[in-house]
């Protein structure tokens, strides 16, 4: 699903944040905020895309050089979960952000890998604000077949048609992953993912106009 960024509106901070907790809602609306208004600014800003085959699903992701996953859990979620949802994200994305609270940041430096980046999110003034606790790094377990199956199949064989001799629409998609990891490096994968990911969000724009 690609994110829309609405015009910031008082009123409408003031009610996300009138709770007593933060919850993933506040979080996600001026996350994307800050990433639209980030130097460079992302590609696009994609938000529940489906990685690991369909395994899991991926909160926002900002698309740069790399895609880059960001994983909120607000004081309304359990950081527990983090764990489980590493398993899936660290073979899929070469950089890797918990987005979190104050509540869960003691656990989450435990439990989140070393190469995840951690941000802080505290409301501050109607606003969500966000400070940045550990940078992000480059992630050692990125898997190249795995990264690949965030693609449709459509894209895949777009990527393939330059080195392969073979016909591809006798090839599945674990197939084309197959071919693909085979014959482009871990930054190639990486830059081409996000390539295809922007182009994929251009293309639903125009069937939206």
């Amino acid at each position: 699903m690609v994110a829309k960024i609405d015009p910031v509106q008082v009123v409408y901070s003031e009610a996300l944040l009138s709770s007593e907790l933060l919850g993933d809602k506040e979080i996600r609306y001026w996350l994307k905020v800050r990433l639209s208004a980030a130097w460079p600014a992302p590609r696009a800003v994609l938000e529940e895309l489906r990685v690991y085959n369909g395994n899991a699903i991926a909160d926002v992701v900002a698309i740069h050089r790399d895609a880059h996953c960001y994983e909120i859990k607000s004081d309304k979620d359990s950081i527990e979960r983090i764990q489980k949802q590493a398993h899936y994200y660290d073979p899929v994305f070469r950089k890797v952000t918990l987005v979190t609270t104050s509540k869960h940041l003691q656990r989450a430096e435990i439990l989140v890998p070393p190469h995840w980046g951690i941000i802080v999110a505290s409301p501050i003034k109607g606003k969500v604000t966000f400070s940045h606790v550990r940078p992000v790094g480059l992630n050692p377990h990125f898997n190249k077949q795995l990264a690949l199956l965030t693609l449709w199949r459509s894209e895949l064989t777009d990527l393939a048609e330059p080195i392969s001799e073979i016909k591809l629409a006798k090839m599945n998609r674990q197939n084309l992953t197959e071919l693909l990891a085979n014959n482009y490096s871990a930054v190639k994968i990486s830059e081409e993912i996000s390539k295809q990911l922007s182009g994929r969000i251009q293309n639903l724009k125009s069937l939206t106009m």
